[in-house]
C-alpha cells in the first residue's frame, strides 16, 4: 500500500530548499499556536510562488492570512509595484505574521487587514489578478461569490483544502466537507470559469476566470 505521507515527503525533498525564513516561521507556526497545520507549508509555497511566477500579478488578494506563509510566498513574487491584500478574522496570529513580512522586507507589498473577510471585501474594490482563498470552508462559497466580480478576465482563484483529508469522497457527516464538496460541484456548472483541482497536500483548487458578471 503507498504511504501517502511518504510521497508528499519525497516531493518536498526533491523541490527547491526552503528558504531559512520560511522554515523559521514554520517552526514557529508549530511552536505557538494551537492549530499549525493551517499552515500552508514548504510544497504548497513552492507551488504557489511558481503560481505567482507564472501569472505575474499586480494586485494579489489572500482570504485567511494565519501566520503569514502564504502571504509571504505570494509577495516574494510580486513585480514592482505589485500589492497583496491579506484578510486574517483572528488577531492572535497578528504578531507572528506582522514580524515575518517585516524581516522578509514586505510591509510596501503586503496589506494586512484585520476583521471579518466578508466585511472587509466589501471595502476592497480590486480588479484582482490572483486571489488565494484560505480561511472558513463552510464559507467558501460567499467568499468566492464576492470575489468573483472584482477578478480581471483570466484572472485565478486559488481555493485550499479542497480534499479535506479525504473526507469529501467518503460518508461523511463533517459540515466543512459537506461544504467544500457542495462548493467543488457547484463550480463544475459555473460557466463563468474553468477549473483543475489538484491533489497537492490536501487539495488545491485552481479556478480561472473566463467571464466577470456581478
Amino acid at each position: 500500500m503507498i504511504d501517502y505521507h511518504a510521497i508528499q515527503d519525497y516531493c518536498t525533498e526533491h523541490s527547491s530548499p526552503q528558504k531559512s525564513l520560511l522554515a523559521a516561521l514554520q517552526r514557529e507556526t508549530y511552536l505557538k499556536t494551537v492549530y499549525p497545520q493551517m499552515l500552508s507549508g514548504h510544497l504548497q509555497g513552492q507551488l504557489l510562488q511558481w503560481i505567482c511566477a507564472w501569472i505575474r500579478p499586480k494586485r494579489a488578494l489572500e482570504i485567511g492570512t494565519f501566520t503569514g506563509y502564504s502571504a509571504i510566498c505570494i509577495g516574494m513574487q510580486l513585480p514592482e509595484g505589485g500589492c497583496l491584500d491579506t484578510l486574517e478574522a483572528n488577531p492572535e496570529y497578528r504578531h507572528i505574521s506582522d514580524k515575518y513580512i517585516q524581516r522578509a522586507g514586505l510591509e510596501s507589498k503586503i496589506n494586512c487587514h484585520h476583521g471579518d473577510a466578508l466585511e472587509l471585501l466589501n471595502e476592497l474594490t480590486g480588479p484582482y489578478d490572483l486571489a488565494f482563498l484560505d480561511a472558513n470552508k463552510r464559507e467558501y462559497a460567499a467568499y468566492y461569490e464576492a470575489v468573483l466580480p472584482k477578478m480581471t478576465p483570466g484572472g485565478v482563484i486559488l481555493a485550499d483544502n479542497l480534499l479535506w483529508s479525504g473526507k469529501v469522497i467518503e460518508e461523511t457527516d463533517d459540515p466543512d466537507a459537506l461544504a467544500l464538496r457542495a462548493f467543488a460541484e457547484n463550480l463544475k456548472k459555473d460557466e463563468r470559469v474553468d477549473t483543475l483541482l489538484l491533489p497537492v497536500r490536501d487539495g488545491l483548487l485552481l479556478i480561472r476566470v473566463l467571464e466577470v458578471k456581478g
